[in-house]
């Protein structure tokens, strides 16, 4: 027996950084086991979809077979949940929808079976369904963000934004920088009627940084409002600054009230060189600019950016009122997205379709 012993008050020296490694070991093995049971599972209904479809090509059953076997199932497993008649046929569906194996295995497998409940119920090809579980996976979205970035069009609205990228940056920073952003933004969190001016959303969009974050994407990082930058001892002030973790650089953004003018650029270039010299560290790239304004013409906004050797982007942005009415009624409230992102939604890989 130790002559000394432990005391519960009083943890040996280094006790409480062996507990916190231990701590995080665990749950790093609690996420692996639970992502292979969930890996498993969705194997596992799509090798009972691909068995239906085989048997009803081949044998010509009928679509009772479903509820008989959804009976004789729930007899044999009492206890598992999955095998509504309802949840067969979205393994069938999803069999149809995943044909690939490989793909299964190595992409679809790696979300929950409501995940890919989402994609076969709200998206018609195998293209969008790819692309939405692709990101899904790289940006470890939830069910619930999964529907808004659906319902919002992200597809549509990634990568499009007017920019001079391709001539400003070089590659792969070039081809980066152009998907960070997208075209139109969706700002409807913020409950603004249509002619709302500049400094009433930009207060919105800080007051609802969460969301607005969520909106940019992955990789920004909000440093601030109003941002004073001191030229020869005259203020100036940028709308928004944030940090862009992947691109590794600041990214200044500007709010226009109306419609997109070249002299805009004038503006957030000459914020983009104070950046540069003033806030930018000799580890970072050079910044770039993100123009919001309420409509552009696009030939314009080509042209007004063709002669400027500092990166910089024109994207317009969308207030509640001008969203189709079904989007406006099926997106989450900002309480909804808050809980999502606090991690109080119910993530769990069982039943979704009961």
């Amino acid at each position: 027996m130790s002559d000394n012993p432990i005391s519960l008050t009083q943890p040996p020296e280094g006790y409480a950084d062996w507990l916190a490694d231990l701590k995080g070991r665990i749950h790093t093995a609690q996420q692996r086991a639970t992502l292979a049971v969930n890996r498993e599972l969705v194997l596992l209904y799509w090798q009972i979809g691909r068995d239906i479809l085989a048997r009803q090509a081949a044998q010509g059953w009928g679509a009772k077979v479903i509820e008989r076997l959804a009976q004789d199932l729930r007899a044999a497993f009492p206890d598992m949940k999955g095998f509504s008649p309802r949840n067969l046929k979205y393994m069938r569906a999803f069999a149809e929808a995943w044909p690939d194996a490989e793909f299964v295995q190595q992409a679809a497998a790696q979300l929950p079976w409501g995940h890919n409940l989402v994609l076969l119920d709200r998206l018609n090809t195998q293209a969008e369904r790819r692309w939405y579980t692709a990101k899904a996976i790289q940006h470890n979205w939830s069910r619930n963000i999964l529907v808004m970035q659906i319902e919002t069009r992200l597809l549509e609205r990634n990568g499009t934004a007017v920019t001079n990228f391709d001539a400003s940056l070089p590659k792969p920073q070039s081809d980066l920088a152009r998907e960070s952003l997208k075209d139109p933004y969706r700002f409807d969190f913020l409950g603004l009627s249509d002619d709302a001016q500049e400094r009433e959303i930009e207060h919105a969009l800080v007051k609802h940084v969460t969301e607005f974050l969520l909106e940019l994407g992955a990789g920004f990082a909000f440093v601030g409002r109003q941002v004073l930058l001191d030229v020869g001892g005259d203020e100036f002030f940028i709308d928004l600054l944030f940090y862009h973790l992947k691109l590794r650089c600041y990214v200044v953004i500007e709010i226009k009230g109306g419609k997109f003018k070249p002299e805009h650029l004038g503006q957030l270039g000459f914020y983009l060189t104070a950046v540069d010299r003033q806030v930018k560290s000799e580890h970072d790239n050079p910044s770039i600019g993100l123009l919001l304004c309420k409509s552009k013409n696009k030939v314009v906004a080509e042209y007004a950016l063709g002669d400027k050797t500092q990166p910089m982007g024109i994207a317009e942005y969308k207030l509640l009122a001008s969203l189709p009415a079904e989007l406006q009624t099926s997106l989450p409230s900002i309480e909804q997205i808050e809980r999502e992102l606090a991690g109080d939604e119910n993530t769990s890989t069982g039943e979704e379709a009961e």
